[in-house]
C-alpha cells in the first residue's frame, strides 16, 4: 500500500489517519506536503466541528522517513514545519489519538494538536539528536509550553522514549486509557466537543495559543452570533443547546 493520509467525515468529526505500514506510519515527503491543503479543505468545511489525527494499524507516527533526509534536510525538516504549523493553526478542536510509538515527527504533528489521548502501551519520543538535527524553533517552544524548559530539555537531549504514563504526569498527554478503549473514548469526546459551541472553541483556541489582538473581533462575533443568547435560553429551559455560529471560511 502507498504511504498516503486518508481522510473520513463522520457525525462532524473529521478524521485524518497516517498510513505507511512498511514503516511504522513514517511521514514521506508527499505526506508531510499533502497535510497542509488537506487541513485547508476541512477547516473550510462547515459540516466538520472538529478534527482527530491518528496512525493505522496500532501505531501513531514513528517520525519522518529517513530516506527523507539523504537529501536536504533542511528541505525535510521544512516540509515537517509547515505542515505542523498547518495542524497548529486548525481553526476548529483538534485531538491525538496515539497508540503505540508517537516519535520524532510524529511527536511533532501530536504536540501541534490542541489535545492528545493515548493507549496504555503507547511511546514517545523527540528524536532529533540520535541524528544530529537542529530541531526547530516552532517546536521546541510548542513543547516547552506543552511540558515546560525542563522536561522539553529531557527529550531534545536524551531522544530517550518515555511511557504514556509519564507522558501524562509531564503534561504531553492529556488522558491515558487502557488498551483496546481509545477508540470508545475519543468518540465519546468528541461528541461532546461537537455538541458546544465553536464560538466558544475558536476564541479560546487563539486566547489559549497566545493571540493578543483580537478581543474586539470575539466580542462582535459573540454579539451578532446568538450562541450566548441560545445558551443561556437552553440552560434555562433544560435543554440541549442548538449552536449555529461556525468558523467563518476567511477565519
Amino acid at each position: 500500500m502507498e504511504p498516503q493520509l486518508v481522510h473520513s467525515v463522520t457525525d462532524s468529526v473529521a478524521t485524518v489517519v497516517i498510513r505507511n505500514p512498511a514503516k511504522r506510519n513514517a511521514m514521506t515527503a508527499a505526506m508531510w506536503r499533502a497535510l497542509p491543503p488537506l487541513l485547508d479543505e476541512l477547516a473550510a468545511d462547515p459540516a466538520v466541528r472538529a478534527l482527530v489525527l491518528t496512525g493505522a494499524d496500532g501505531t501513531f507516527c514513528a517520525g519522518a522517513d529517513i530516506a527523507s533526509l539523504q537529501g536536504s534536510a533542511r528541505e525535510a525538516q521544512g516540509l515537517a514545519v509547515a505542515a505542523e504549523e498547518a495542524l497548529a493553526a486548525f481553526p476548529k478542536p483538534t485531538l491525538a489519538a496515539v497508540r503505540g510509538h508517537c516519535v520524532g515527527g510524529g511527536a511533532q504533528l501530536a504536540a501541534a494538536c490542541d489535545l492528545r489521548f493515548a493507549e496504555e502501551g503507547a511511546l514517545f519520543g523527540v528524536t532529533p539528536a540520535r541524528l544530529g538535527v537542529v530541531y526547530s524553533a516552532s517546536a521546541t517552544r510548542r513543547l516547552v509550553s506543552l511540558v515546560g524548559p525542563a522536561t522539553a530539555k529531557y527529550l531534545l537531549f536524551s531522544a530517550e522514549l518515555i511511557d504514556a504514563r509519564r507522558a501524562l504526569r509531564t503534561g504531553l498527554v492529556d488522558e491515558v486509557v487502557p488498551e483496546g478503549e481509545l477508540g470508545d473514548r475519543v468518540a465519546e469526546f468528541t461528541r461532546i466537543l461537537v455538541s458546544r459551541s465553536q464560538l466558544t472553541q475558536a476564541a479560546a483556541k487563539e486566547f489559549a495559543d497566545g493571540r493578543t489582538d483580537r478581543d474586539a473581533y470575539w466580542a462582535g462575533q459573540a454579539d451578532a452570533g446568538g450562541d450566548t443568547a441560545e445558551g443561556v435560553a437552553a440552560f434555562l429551559e433544560r435543554r440541549q443547546p442548538r449552536f449555529t455560529w461556525s468558523v467563518p471560511r476567511s477565519g
